[in-house]
């Protein structure tokens, strides 16, 4: 606990077991908070879901067997969006493993594909420095999961503890500071740009670099779009953004990177979701990549200048030079660029239209309006996911949760009580689908027995909507296993757990119903019952340019 304490945990997500009893024994001896979910998947996903919204390591404990494979999920979406989460697994006593002794399962191999780095705790004596070692792989380079599996006998035995210096590790050494010479390189190709586009992701958001991204995309008076992890990077309501690009990404967004002369793409890793078929991507353009992770430069999309370092860091090495270098970008010279994307922008922006039924869209455009942007906003994975990203426009960072790599079902709920511990004075609502939801709905129960606050919108369509998607635009409208018409009442099942259960059916009960949900001051689900076939556009078919978009 002592190491814990220093690396300034005061929060653990977690459920118990037998082999890891006495490490529960002395969480009890502690002042670290524990929040006891109702399954291992949930502490994963909340551990998570507490790293994005406080910017440091969210720490999960769980017991051997099943309870070590169910944080499997969880592990391997924050292993796919580079969060800092630390795992700790019970496991059989040393002298069983491999016995196929009560609940034992090799966990350090099932993980070792879908984390940063895990490990097997052999000696008492080593557990300090292990702990340290997992906090620092982590956190630094680039973000990632770390899991420690625990024998019991090693958590039984003694050991006399000294405090450890920061973990030095020789194989282990990340590269923060970028190549000025590459820096310098990036700021010749600025200078010739005529029609740039900056193209911000997650890595921005992980270094904090929002500040610093915002001031180089002013200074260039460049278009910036943002990757799903790279939403609230840069400001949703400045004039420069395009909104995000990819599959589902704006028309502006997507027809912008297809025409620009140069796209610098700054923590990013060239997802497919982004990039729809690569020969085609930005066909015109030069491309400089700046990212921490240099097995990420190049590898699915040839960049022109490779810029290795921290995003942050780079930042500013840019900015420094365009101040030195007294680069000025002439408005006017940017004139045709941004008439060209203007012209994007009125002739396909994004649109519904609100009749007797109510969209979904509406419902977020609703949400967007009553919080005034300021709600940290967490998601399921599907179509709640996108209309989250396109009609909720996100001005800071760390206000966007999802599972974007992995798109995880079930993260959302179980992510919003982890934000909700980490930033208690803030509203946390979680959107979702009534597919989603109902993967991890028992943690309402944890929201409930901690009073954490956080608000559950509910965009319940009766199908699992995304695949329905596809199956009516490219299988016919064969309907297979997507229909979920007998589902639960989720406003009674709500009550059920002690929360606040609302219902909308109609248009003109969506204010209403979010009002009373969002000022309800316990946790709250609500659930609107939208357009059962309503779809996300734009959207890219499968091995289509990104540019090649089905429109509403």
């Amino acid at each position: 606990m002592a190491v814990l304490k220093e690396e300034g945990v005061d929060t653990i997500f977690g459920f118990p077991g037998g082999v890891v009893i006495d490490i529960f024994d002395e969480l009890g001896r502690t002042d670290i908070q524990h929040v006891l979910v109702r399954h291992e998947q949930g502490a994963a996903h909340a551990a998570d879901g507490y790293a994005r919204a406080k910017g440091s390591v969210g720490v999960c404990l769980v017991t051997t067997g099943p309870g070590a494979t169910n944080t499997v999920s969880g592990l391997a979406s924050a292993y796919m969006d580079s969060i800092p989460v630390v795992v700790l697994t019970g496991q059989v006593p040393t002298a069983l493993i491999g016995n196929d002794a009560f609940q034992e399962v090799d966990i350090v191999g099932i993980t070792r594909p879908c984390t940063k780095h895990n490990y097997l705790v052999k000696r008492t004596d080593d557990l300090a420095r292990v702990l340290k070692e997992a906090f620092h792989i982590a956190r630094s380079g680039r973000p990632g999961p770390v899991l420690v599996d625990l024998p019991k006998d090693v958590t039984q035995g003694k050991a006399r503890y000294k405090p450890l210096p920061e973990p030095r590790m020789p194989s282990y050494n990340p590269t923060y500071n970028p190549n000025i010479k590459q820096l310098r390189r990036a700021i010749d190709l600025i200078k010739e740009a005529e029609r740039p586009v900056v193209f911000s992701g997650g890595g921005v958001i992980l270094s904090e670099a929002s500040k610093e991204l915002t001031e180089f995309a002013r200074k260039l008076h460049a278009p910036v779009t943002a990757s799903l992890m790279g939403l609230g990077s840069f400001p949703g309501s400045d004039p420069l953004w395009l909104g995000m690009p990819g599959m589902h990404g704006t028309y502006r967004a997507n027809m912008a990177i297809g025409a620009c002369d140069l796209l610098i793409g700054i923590g990013v890793r060239f997802d497919d979701r982004v990039t729809g078929t690569v020969e085609t991507f930005a066909p015109n353009a030069k491309i400089i990549h700046i990212d921490i992770d240099p097995t990420s430069i190049s590898k699915n999309i040839p960049v022109t200048i490779p810029i290795v370092g921290d995003c942050k860091i780079a930042l500013k090495g840019l900015n420094r030079l365009l101040r030195e270098e007294s680069v000025k970008i002439d408005k006017k010279s940017r004139k045709l660029w941004f008439d060209q994307i203007e012209k994007w922008k009125s002739t396909q922006p994004l649109r519904y239209e609100q009749g007797d039924v109510i969209k979904p869209q509406y419902v977020i455009e609703k949400l967007y309006e009553l919080t005034k942007g300021k709600a940290i906003i967490t998601t399921e994975v599907g179509q709640n996911q996108m209309w989250a990203a396109q009609y909720y426009h996100f001005d800071r960072p760390n206000c966007f949760i999802t599972s974007g790599g992995l798109g995880c079902m079930g993260f959302g709920l179980p992510a919003a009580i982890g934000a909700q511990v980490a930033c208690p004075d803030k509203l946390v609502v979680d959107v979702a689908g009534d597919g989603s939801i109902q993967m991890n709905i028992q943690e309402l129960a944890t929201a409930v027995q901690y009073r954490l606050p956080v608000k559950v919108v509910i965009l319940n369509n009766r199908y699992l909507g995304m695949v329905r998607q596809w199956q009516e635009l490219f299988y016919e409208k064969r309907y297979t296993a997507t229909d979920l018409e007998q589902g639960p009442d989720f406003a009674k099942l709500a009550e059920a757990y002690g929360a606040v259960g609302l219902k909308a059916t109609k248009p003109q009960e969506v204010v209403s119903v979010l009002k009373q949900g969002l000022e309800s001051p316990g946790p709250a689900m609500m659930d609107f019952w939208v357009a059962r076939e309503e779809c996300v556009y734009p959207m890219v078919p499968a091995g289509a340019s990104i540019t090649e978009m089905l429109l509403a």
